[in-house]
């Protein structure tokens, strides 16, 4: 079985909205990182020098590669990435080889042979 690994940036108040898609999309779990920095096009507005930004947090997902896009434009859609600046990024990233993902494995065979049919 192949994977991909999805990673996204989120905004702190995203990121359960963000989990909660990518697993009805078909996710079987998902680390967080917090506290995470991040700049987009334009730097951040300060105050007396101190940084007027949200903290972000970063999302990995290890997913089977088909399921892959369809997770990705779910975690897109559910963080509105592409609806409102600054909110998020979303990639994927070839995996060539993991492991401890043997449940996984097993959990997600039977429903990917029922797609199959």
């Amino acid at each position: 079985m192949r994977f991909k690994l999805l990673v996204a940036m989120v905004d702190d108040h995203l990121t359960a909205p963000v989990t909660e898609a990518a697993r009805k999309a078909g996710a079987t779990g998902c680390t967080v990182l917090t506290n995470a920095r991040g700049e987009g096009l334009e730097k951040k507005k300060t105050f007396l020098g101190l940084t007027l930004e949200t903290q972000r947090d970063m999302i990995l997902l290890l997913v089977e590669e088909h399921r892959a896009r369809s997770i990705l434009e779910t975690l897109g859609e559910a963080g509105e990435f592409d609806a409102t600046s600054g909110t998020g990024i979303a990639f994927q990233i070839d995996v060539e080889d993991a492991v401890g993902v043997a449940h996984q494995v097993a959990s997600i065979t039977p429903s990917l042979q029922e797609e199959e049919l």
